[in-house]
């Protein structure tokens, strides 16, 4: 593996490759992220992987400062998965004082978790199409964790006419049911058992609808019952273009959830 800072030799290192799979991440690597990893490494011959934790997503008063930096455990990790390339490029590398600003859809952009935190997608977009540019893969890995962040990555490359195939990967949780996040770490013991209401709560709901219930009102009466004890900051059932859905619909819904534990902000979701 080789170990990479600089965008001109990262671009000397991968120039006219046939294969180029890409896993862009903030670090802090977990199984979550091993998945996209070695997803990448069995559909590409060269695989790319860049860990960069992204300020301009992180919003004022946010955990930009205390985001879980783990670089060691992290190389390691990505030199036993078999990557290739790790870029590892510094904030000056990426941006300048004066940037060209790419901005979220106006509608899909601002609503749900970009309702609450916003201009977060302002800056995931601008980071994610600077790595496009860089490494030009062929295929780029996301998890539907994030769901809404998949979606509008889907829509900038579909509207900005991006060569790229963006490949969602399945949400991977921990033996309790939590899906994995680089935040679960800011959880105390007992915060992290009030947490596992969030995968019951998707799990019941999940089987409700599997055994024939379609009622979107029925849905989130349920999970809000499930939720009891937590800020609940939304839950959201809607279309794979993020719109709210008048019916449940196999194939075409997402119920989304986000709350707050303590001080630790956690995001969750089912594609039904």
């Amino acid at each position: 593996m080789e170990i990479i800072k600089t965008i001109s030799t990262l671009r000397d290192s991968i120039r006219n490759q046939s294969s180029i799979g890409f896993v862009p991440t903030m670090g802090a690597l977990h199984n979550g992220h091993k998945s996209l990893i070695d997803k990448a490494r069995q559909e590409n011959k060269t695989l790319v992987l860049s860990i960069f934790i992204n300020p301009t997503q992180f919003l004022e008063g946010e955990d930009f400062s205390k985001y879980p930096r783990t670089l060691e455990k992290d190389i390691e990790i990505a030199r036993l998965s078999g990557v290739d390339y790790l870029f590892l490029p510094s904030i000056n590398e990426l941006y300048s004082r004066d940037e060209v600003a790419i901005l979220a859809p106006k509608n899909r952009g601002f609503i749900l978790e970009g309702e609450r935190r916003v201009g977060h997608f302002n800056g995931v977009l601008q980071v994610v199409l600077k790595l496009f540019n860089i490494v030009q893969p062929h295929q780029a890995y996301f998890g539907k964790k994030d769901a809404q962040q998949l979606i509008l990555i889907q829509q900038m490359v579909k509207n900005l006419f991006l060569d790229i195939n963006i490949v969602p990967v399945e949400t991977v949780r921990d033996n309790d049911g939590l899906a994995l996040s680089s935040r679960n770490v800011y959880l105390s013991s007992n915060e992290r058992v009030k947490a596992l209401a969030i995968p019951n709560s998707l799990k019941t709901v999940s089987k409700m609808v599997m055994d024939g219930e379609r009622e979107v009102s029925i849905i989130k009466s349920k999970i809000t019952y499930e939720l009891q004890g937590l800020k609940i900051e939304y839950i959201a059932i809607v279309d794979k273009d993020l719109q709210p859905v008048r019916k449940i619909e196999i194939g075409n819904t997402i119920i989304l959830i986000a709350v707050k534990i303590g001080s630790t902000r956690l995001i969750d979701n089912i594609w039904l």
